[in-house]
């Protein structure tokens, strides 16, 4: 069955983003992107680079991992505000807003019902897994149904910002098996975990 992987980039203190969730790799960004992490995601994540990236680094590859992806509206608007109505033409592409009543992009599929009802239809047909993009809030809706992490672990501290997982999501410990991590020159790790049991 396929699975939900929530593929991520966060600080050293488990944030996702700035306060004001604005992209923090853009050309007023704080985050900085060394080439050995963009030399690695296009080696092993090529599907998860948006458009414009695949066609300046001349990406071309299919990608192994995903065939879909999902974010929430915030995250969404963020693409949206650079002028990229569908960052991802290359996957299925979901964008989860009771906001939104028309799509900006015409593949962007817009979903306001409940999100794990969602995944869990699309996790019973045949394909590729499921990427979580984000944000927070999103993540922390489908928290139940997220089978993987793998979280792009910047040598980077902000002190506050929004977090991996929203507060909205509750209290819910959980355990992951860590399946694979990459250790990159520049001090970015590539954590791959699995969801192990619910704790006590």
């Amino acid at each position: 069955m396929r699975k939900l992987v929530y593929y991520i980039a966060a600080t050293l203190d488990g944030f996702i983003a700035g306060p004001d969730g604005a992209d923090p790799t853009g050309p007023a960004g704080f985050w900085p992107i060394p080439e050995d992490y963009i030399r690695h995601i296009v080696a092993e994540y090529p599907e998860t680079l948006p458009a414009p990236a695949r066609a300046a680094l001349n990406v071309t590859a299919e990608g192994t991992r995903f065939d879909t992806v999902l974010e929430g509206r915030r995250t969404y608007e963020i693409g949206l505000r650079a002028g990229l109505a569908d960052a991802y033409p290359h996957l299925r592409h979901l964008v989860f807003s009771r906001t939104l009543t028309e799509s900006p992009a015409p593949d962007v599929e817009l979903v306001a019902g409940d999100p794990v009802a969602t995944v869990r239809e699309l996790k019973r047909h045949e394909g590729k897994d499921l990427w979580l993009i984000g944000g927070g809030e999103l993540a922390a809706a489908l928290y139940s149904e997220i089978d993987g992490l793998i979280v792009k672990l910047s040598p980077l501290t902000i002190g506050t910002g929004i977090p991996l997982f929203s507060s909205k999501g509750g209290f819910d410990p959980r355990a992951w098996e860590l399946r694979d991590h990459s250790v990159l020159p520049s001090g970015a790790i590539f954590l791959t975990y699995e969801r192990g049991a619910a704790t006590p």
